[in-house]
């Protein structure tokens, strides 16, 4: 399935889902009404930072965004193969994001992701309806990351494990692109946006 579409089918159902008008999920993220809708209708690329308020407006973990719901529920497969991993390209950024988890159900959700050289990327988290946890894994190259006001410089093979709860960056300062995984996992809180 192409991403742009997936992204705007998800975007809707979970607005649907939580009971939103546009103007309404445009209030709780901060994106425009505007924006929203050509999102949902396929005609906008969304860059990453913007998605991140999506999702946090809608109470999931960015991940959930690029989840395919589509396929039959009754017995989802355990296996993810690589032609059917959705990838996204964040427009701003460039990065690449690989969603490697399986439609089986599953707490934990793991991502692929390759971020240029010289790029920057900042979440500006609002308060989610989940409690997410994750945890970044350098395969290659050099990451700077930042969880509110703690910031790590991450090497090949050094791990992370952060709360997303605070504004984060990622920036890879160096002039090759670096590689990592990410694993994260989402439940419930008994907080909600207002």
């Amino acid at each position: 399935m192409d991403i742009t579409l997936l992204i705007a089918r998800r975007v809707r159902e979970l607005r649907d889902a939580d009971g939103l008008s546009l103007d309404a999920l445009a209030a709780r993220s901060g994106v425009g009404r505007s924006t929203i809708s050509l999102i949902e209708r396929g005609e906008s690329s969304p860059t990453a930072a913007v998605l991140d308020k999506l999702a946090s407006a809608l109470g999931v973990a960015l991940a959930a965004l690029f989840e395919d719901k589509s396929a039959p529920q009754d017995t989802p497969s355990p296996v993810a193969r690589v032609a059917d991993q959705p990838v996204w390209t964040d427009p701003g950024s460039g990065y690449i994001r690989r969603s490697l988890s399986p439609p089986a159900p599953s707490p934990l959700q793991l991502v692929d992701v390759v971020f240029p050289a010289g790029q920057r990327v900042a979440y500006d988290s609002v308060p989610h309806n989940a409690d997410i946890h994750q945890q970044v894994w350098m395969i290659e190259g050099t990451m700077d990351i930042g969880v509110g006001e703690q910031h790590w410089r991450l090497e090949a093979g050094d791990t992370l494990a952060m709360r997303l709860d605070r504004h984060i960056v990622y920036h890879n300062p160096t002039r090759k692109q670096a590689r990592y995984l990410v694993a994260l996992t989402a439940q419930p809180s008994s907080r909600r946006n207002a």
